[in-house]
């Protein structure tokens, strides 16, 4: 009973990222940066005109050189749109609140 209730909240969560808007976004981590750009070049291939990178903290440099390696080598009509970069405040497991930068990097192709 209790997975039933599961399985349709996820169908739901990816329904609604698919059909909410026409971009893709991929989430920077730990992962080495080409599995990042072969998801963004998965997205590009896919038809989707609109793409978007997000990164946290340390992984920031890591979506930089994601969309540049992209660009440079991959997709030479690779056009970036918009950058907007912030700041999170999260809260860490003892109850202290610390600042995280962030960034999205927009990129559509010509």
């Amino acid at each position: 009973m209790a997975e039933e209730k599961k399985k349709p909240a996820k169908e739901e969560k990816t329904a609604k990222q698919s059909t909410q808007t026409n971009e893709g976004t991929v989430l920077i981590g730990k992962k080495p940066i080409m599995n990042y750009v072969l998801a963004c070049l998965t997205f590009l291939n896919a038809g989707v005109p609109k793409l978007v990178i997000k990164a946290r903290g340390r992984a920031i440099s890591r979506a930089v050189d994601t969309v540049e390696l992209l660009r440079r080598a991959f997709v030479k009509d690779l056009q970036i749109k918009d950058i907007v970069i912030g700041t999170e405040e999260v809260v860490r497991g003892e109850g202290q609140k610390t600042n995280v930068s962030t960034i999205e990097i927009t990129v559509t192709r010509q």
